[in-house]
């Protein structure tokens, strides 16, 4: 083995404190401790059958949800925002999405009448509605960037 390949080695299998294997590549949009959890029910660490499934329903999940929000939000639904935002939220923070969580997270509450917090009451509506359109085509952009990185992930080139 070269000692360039060595060092690829190493950095691949570098464990943190609790001894778990770290993904450096997976940067601040996944929380790797959440996600190692997921990827520790996998029976083969290769095929990987388990958490790849549940990654690709969230992908399925999520680009639904994207569509029912911006139908709602055309139509100013902000009950209905808020219950996909929450409901979005649950299912990036089981993954450690964590930016995509936290966009979720300020859709619910304005979609509450709340700030992005969720402390403060927001009782225009328009503000609100704003508030998610914008946050909306935000948290398109980080869901493109952890589905690209979770494809890498699972060798899928598409």
């Amino acid at each position: 083995m070269t000692e360039a390949s060595q060092r690829r080695v190493d950095v691949s299998e570098d464990r943190s404190e609790e001894g778990s294997i770290g993904m450096p590549e997976f940067g601040d949009s996944i929380d790797a401790a959440t996600f190692e959890q997921i990827l520790e029910m996998d029976d083969d660490e290769e095929e990987r059958e388990f958490s790849r499934s549940i990654v690709y329903g969230f992908f399925e999940q999520a680009e639904g949800t994207f569509k029912k929000m911006e139908s709602n939000l055309a139509k100013g639904d902000l009950a209905s925002l808020s219950s996909l935002g929450h409901f979005l939220k649950g299912s990036s923070a089981t993954l450690g999405l964590t930016k995509v969580k936290d966009s979720c997270e300020k859709i619910q509450h304005y979609g509450a009448h709340k700030d992005e917090s969720g402390t403060i009451n927001e009782p225009d509506d328009a503000t609100c509605l704003n508030r998610i359109k914008h946050t909306l085509s935000e948290v398109k952009v980080e869901y493109q960037e952890v589905e690209k990185v979770l494809k890498r992930f699972y060798h899928d080139s598409s």
